[in-house]
């Protein structure tokens, strides 16, 4: 495989806790009572539902009350789109004033990106290679808005950066030096890919990536034109915070930053406040060959100018329309995947 060379993590999942229901419980779905735990009981009517056969798939229990499809009159939802207007969408990721251009058509621009996109690739020494944005402009606008509808719709703030809040781990926490078995430094050339990618971003130069709402995968995302093998897709970022603050954490995408040898400075990043499209790619379902077949995309953890960061980089071409997934188990098989479809 293209990146079989690079160290892969897992997506640290938080468990449902287990369940104190009745052992007369069963499912409305699929009738059965067995896993418990994973029963889920409507606040309404007391009725239950495995959390993997409600569609789209629970990955843990919900914070706050819990509606059962039928007392929440609202089988399908499908979340409100977010207004395709350039404004709201430069305003909602805090698009740089004075890039705002950059969401308009500039043949020139386009042209002196794709030499330079060229020059990175060498088959030879597998460098990492940025994203293509979309030459249409509106259709960047109709990517950003669908990633603004997602982010709206589960309440989380846009971020492209890992974030430090108060009470949570600090910024010198997040040391490689503490990473069990040492973690991969990113090269020089390869970091300044990374960084570019950055601050296209932040002028409003998109990657070519459509966030959908599917009724049985809830939010997931699309490649919205052909991506080659090892581009770089995103990064995965959110509130950093220490695993040891998390183990019971509801949250579904809890994701391993630094895996330290001390498991008091282990550090996890959370995307429920804060984050981007990473918390709404998909995991395949690890326990079946079409499952395996699925995977387009690895996670790896570097070593970044002194700094643990995640990526997600892409581990074949991918083509136009083809969902993307990676296997959110790495090492540590922590996260049930066969019931994913």
């Amino acid at each position: 495989m293209a990146s079989s060379s690079l160290k892969v993590l897992s997506r640290r999942r938080t468990h449902p806790p287990k369940s104190s229901c009745p052992n007369d419980v069963v499912c409305e779905e699929c009738g059965s009572g067995h896993s418990p735990a994973k029963l889920l009981l409507c606040d309404k009517c007391d009725r239950g539902y495995h959390l993997f056969c409600l569609r789209p798939i629970l990955p843990s229990v919900p914070k706050g009350s819990w509606f059962c499809p039928s007392c929440s009159h609202d089988t399908n939802p499908k979340p409100k789109s977010f207004p395709l207007v350039q404004t709201k969408i430069i305003d909602f990721f805090r698009i740089q004033r004075s890039s705002v251009a950059s969401l308009i058509s500039n043949q020139d621009t386009r042209k002196k990106r794709k030499r330079c996109s060229s020059l990175v690739v060498s088959k030879k020494k597998r460098k990492l290679l940025p994203f293509i944005p979309s030459e249409d402009p509106k259709r960047r606008l109709e990517q950003m808005a669908s990633l603004a509808t997602a982010l709206t719709a589960t309440k989380t703030e846009f971020s492209n950066e890992l974030n430090y809040m108060p009470g949570m781990a600090p910024r010198s926490a997040n040391r490689p030096a503490l990473e069990h078995g040492g973690m991969q430094v990113l090269s020089k050339e390869d970091t300044e890919t990374v960084n570019l990618c950055k601050s296209m971003i932040e002028r409003g130069e998109w990657p070519p990536l459509m966030v959908v709402f599917d009724p049985l995968e809830g939010f997931t995302v699309e490649a919205d034109r052909s991506i080659r093998d090892l581009t770089i897709i995103t990064e995965y970022v959110g509130d950093v915070d220490f695993l040891k603050n998390r183990e019971n954490d509801d949250g579904d995408s809890i994701m391993t930053l630094l895996s330290a040898s001390d498991p008091s400075q282990t550090l996890v990043i959370c995307p429920d406040k804060r984050s981007n499209i990473a918390r709404f790619i998909n995991g395949i379902n690890n326990h079946t060959p079409e499952g395996k077949k699925k995977q387009n995309l690895k996670c790896v953890r570097f070593d970044v100018d002194g700094e643990c960061r995640v990526l997600l980089i892409a581990n074949r071409d991918i083509t136009k329309g083809e969902r993307l997934y990676y296997d959110y188990n790495g090492y540590e098989h922590e996260y049930p995947t066969e019931h994913f479809v």
